[in-house]
């Protein structure tokens, strides 16, 4: 009956499975079964930011609707610290990070992926320094860590920031510390289907009090009584002394903040982050070390990553097999998303075609990706004896 079960049309796996538990669900009603409650941003989101930074190993964190705005924000404290130019970003990303740079009037300069890591070749990034280069923007793709320590020393003694998107990948460590913790600037994403959740929601970390004070304004149109230094609205009172000093705009910002209810959600789900992680991490393995590497890519950089899905990527280009996996994954209920994260090579995407034309011609590895590589779901409640048997369906094919 059993078997019947593993190997029948429908293992029921879907990209995820709520992460929102009951105890979730019960800390929401008692904060809104309080008299008058504030909903938009207060004390709970204080509370979330500080104790997200404890966990991270970060001075500064500063919660956001969603990722994507984390992105936004990034790139325009960015642009308004250090000015137009260069910014160094993957071909194989979620389409907010480019978007970012795009929208900030920053220049995207693209190079290939590494195949272990699924994120930039470093060695390509150091190729491509430029004096016009503002910051490297480097995303961890599906948990896996993109550093080396050798590109980290060769930007700090060019003094050029980088800047991590670690949306899928927090938990992951570079030489036992948390990735987000080595840039100027981090992001986070609490969408639904990563390693926590607020619902929608994001968060931007950092080190650097003046970076946070901009962040912390541009959350909030560009007002100044965003900061949290007196000494900044001193300034700019007695700078603009015609402005009334609850309305003095400081930057073009934007309306991207939190809501009191993710936040409670978010410090809820934040008190077993470690031990769902530790789930995911040994799932990853399980998959990795039951798939036939003859097929199927099996030797991803997994050292000290956290991978909220599944990277299931052919060896080799093999048009036919690739249409079988796709076939047997939906025949057996398993849902998928050719090309990994964003959907593969974002250069062959509508908005970059416009800009960059045919570029995407000069990617091979994430061109391979695109075509031949998917994520699958990964997550606390996933039942071992369903990763052996699509292990097996597929190297069955």
């Amino acid at each position: 009956m059993k078997k019947n079960m593993i190997t029948g049309p429908d293992l029921n796996w879907p990209l995820m499975k709520s992460n929102i538990t009951r105890a979730d669900l019960d800390a929401v009603i008692e904060y809104l079964s309080q008299d008058d409650p504030i909903l938009t941003h207060s004390k709970q989101t204080q509370a979330f930011e500080q104790e997200w930074s404890d966990w991270l190993g970060t001075q500064y964190s500063v919660f956001i609707n969603s990722g994507a705005s984390a992105n936004l924000l990034t790139m325009a404290a960015l642009k308004h610290t250090r000015g137009p130019g260069e910014v160094i970003v993957p071909p194989l990303t979620w389409v907010s990070d480019i978007a970012a740079v795009l929208q900030n009037g920053l220049t995207p300069v693209f190079v290939d992926i590494n195949r272990r890591t699924l994120s930039m070749d470093n060695a390509q990034v150091l190729k491509k320094l430029t004096p016009d280069t503002r910051a490297v923007f480097i995303t961890h793709i599906l948990g896996y860590n993109a550093l080396t320590q050798e590109l980290l020393d060769e930007l700090q003694r060019r003094n050029i920031p980088l800047i991590e998107d670690v949306c899928e990948s927090y938990g992951a460590t570079f030489n036992g510390r948390k990735l987000g913790t080595f840039g100027l600037m981090s992001n986070f994403s609490f969408y639904y289907a990563h390693h926590m959740s607020t619902i929608e929601g994001g968060m931007v970390c950092t080190n650097d009090r003046d970076l946070y004070e901009i962040v912390r304004m541009l959350r909030s149109h560009g007002m100044v009584r965003e900061a949290t230094s007196n000494e900044i609205k001193r300034s700019y009172v007695e700078k603009h002394p015609d402005l009334n000093p609850d309305f003095i705009f400081a930057f073009p910002g934007y309306n991207v903040r939190p809501t009191e209810v993710g936040a409670v959600i978010g410090r809820s789900q934040l008190k077993r982050l470690d031990e769902n992680n530790k789930i995911r991490i040994k799932n990853l393995d399980l998959f990795l070390s039951n798939l036939n590497p003859a097929k199927y890519q099996t030797d991803f950089a997994t050292e000290e990553s956290c991978n909220y899905a599944f990277t299931l990527v052919l060896k080799e280009p093999d048009i036919v097999l690739r249409d079988n996996v796709e076939c047997t994954l939906r025949k057996h209920g398993v849902e998928f998303r050719r090309g990994t994260s964003g959907g593969g090579n974002q250069l062959r995407q509508p908005y970059l075609r416009k800009i960059v034309g045919d570029e995407y011609r000069n990617y091979p590895r994430v061109d391979h990706i695109h075509f031949y590589g998917w994520y699958i779901g990964n997550y606390p409640g996933l039942e071992q004896d369903k990763i052996l048997a699509l292990c097996g369906l597929l190297n069955e094919l």
